[in-house]
């Protein structure tokens, strides 16, 4: 694991600047082995107001993009059946958002979208979008094919990710500490997948983003999975060949053993 990191220690600033916040993760990297349950992101930070205004805090942890494939059983005939599925492009492996208290309490509707601040707010792209409305200030996916049911499919994909403990939105994730010193606490499950996760963490006033930091986090596999995955990744070709000659070779092995005389 990467070495610890102390929290940032407040630093006084001069009367009239802007607010501004800082933060920094315990540790950067996740490492996965064969043996892994989880893990816990903590991040320290502190906000820096010489005005001390009454301030909220907002972290976002968002995971590598990746498709989603769903469809919906109909029963025909007696027999339940897939519908054609359809494959949600640009959605997070993994995201939540913690915050200081209810992330409706902190801005409106509007802001919390442009921010992609909170679940409800995600933009999770369908296939075969033809056009743009304009719809609480701001501009707003609008899908042909699936039309008005996009909503429930894009309801579909959230609960699944919600289900696996991949997608959350905790209302009091964030808490003040001390004075300007805030600590936030963000669940890994084991599910997580590999790749580099980008963490904001945002400060609002009086309803609107004042000041921003970004972080990354690194999620990498160690040990004999990393090997296999970077095989797999980077010589998908003799991988493959390998895999069906394990595979023949345990079939054959299986038979040998059971073979009756």
């Amino acid at each position: 694991m990467a070495a610890a990191h102390p929290p940032p220690a407040l630093v006084p600033l001069q009367m009239g600047a802007a607010p501004a916040i800082s933060a920094a993760l315990t540790d950067a990297t996740v490492r996965v082995s064969s043996d892994f349950r989880g893990d816990k992101i903590v991040l320290y930070g502190a906000v820096f107001d010489p005005q001390a205004r009454p301030s909220d805090v907002v972290v976002i942890v968002r995971g590598p993009d990746q498709p989603v494939r769903i469809a919906r059983k109909s029963k025909i005939a007696g027999l339940w059946i897939n519908s054609r599925p359809v494959v949600f492009q640009g959605a997070p492996g993994f995201y939540i958002a913690a915050s200081t208290r209810p992330l409706d309490d902190i801005a409106r509707f509007a802001t919390l979208r442009k921010l992609e601040a909170g679940v409800d707010h995600l933009a999770i792209h369908a296939p075969d979008e033809q056009r743009v409305e304009t719809r609480y200030g701001i501009r707003d996916m609008v899908v042909s094919r699936l039309g008005a049911d996009y909503f429930d499919w894009r309801s579909a994909v959230i609960r699944l990710k919600e289900r696996a403990g991949l997608y959350d939105t905790s209302d009091h994730g964030v808490r003040f500490v001390d004075k300007g010193l805030f600590r936030a606490e963000i669940a890994l499950p084991a599910e997580a997948p590999i790749g580099r996760y980008d963490v904001r963490i945002l400060l609002f006033q009086n309803g609107q983003p004042v000041s921003e930091k970004d972080r990354s986090l690194t999620v990498e596999q160690v040990g004999l999975e990393r090997a296999l995955y970077l095989w797999a990744h980077q010589r998908p070709w003799s991988y493959g060949l390998a895999a069906m000659a394990f595979a023949l070779a345990a079939g054959w092995g299986a038979s040998s053993a059971f073979r009756r005389d």
